[in-house]
């Protein structure tokens, strides 16, 4: 086990890890965490540079929120309604936590976006509510960028001060990748075996 998850960040280079943080913003469960995290090591063992991969990292991150921007942009509330309604099992997600996403946007305004980059649960699901109500394109994504970097470089810096201060932080990291992934894919088995809609189906907010 050991290196293995090292070697895959490695083998995709700085696209690779562009590519994968796009996708965790898109498809759970993928933590970003991990992915960062672990290319922090490669930052220790001098395989692979800071900057180029704070850029990729931040990159991914911004593109995968863009998407999910830009759908809600152009679908708006009541044609998104239905799309949530019915993959909601699959994406563990119903109109009820996108209307709570949307008045937390709402009630603090559009800084909340850069905020939310530091939250587990918000950070992707804010880009729905930002979209629904058509923030402008060029501060989202300039808000969304910001709070990336920095989350990004707390993660890569983490990484490194492992790789720097153990030498058995490969390891555990492989080990601990393994072990999260297949605890958080147990977890959204499970939530998609006992997935229950709560929301009812004429709640959507019509803008």
């Amino acid at each position: 086990m050991d290196d293995w998850v090292i070697r895959l960040i490695e083998g995709g280079g700085y696209w690779g890890i562009a590519l994968l943080m796009m996708i965790e913003n898109l498809v759970p469960p993928i933590p970003s965490e991990l992915i960062m995290g672990v290319a922090g090591i490669a930052l220790a063992r001098g395989t692979m540079a800071f900057l180029p991969v704070l850029a990729a990292g931040t990159l991914g991150c911004t593109l995968g929120n863009y998407i999910l921007f830009l759908a809600a942009d152009r679908l708006g509330y009541e044609r998104l309604h239905p799309v949530v309604e019915r993959w909601g099992r699959w994406l563990t997600m119903e109109w009820h936590d996108v209307e709570r996403a949307g008045r937390f946007f709402r009630r603090h305004g559009h800084w909340i976006v850069f905020v939310t980059r530091f939250m587990p649960m918000f950070r992707t699901m804010i880009s729905i509510p930002a979209g629904l109500s058509h923030m402008r394109h060029v501060p989202f994504l300039l808000y969304t960028a910001a709070g990336a970097a920095v989350w990004n470089t707390l993660l890569l810096m983490g990484g490194r001060w492992l790789g720097h201060r153990f030498e058995q932080a490969g390891e555990w990291i492989s080990w601990g990748t393994l072990a999260l992934g297949v605890a958080m894919l147990a977890w959204y088995v499970w939530r998609v075996a006992r997935w229950t809609p709560t929301a009812p189906k004429d709640s959507v907010s019509k803008r």
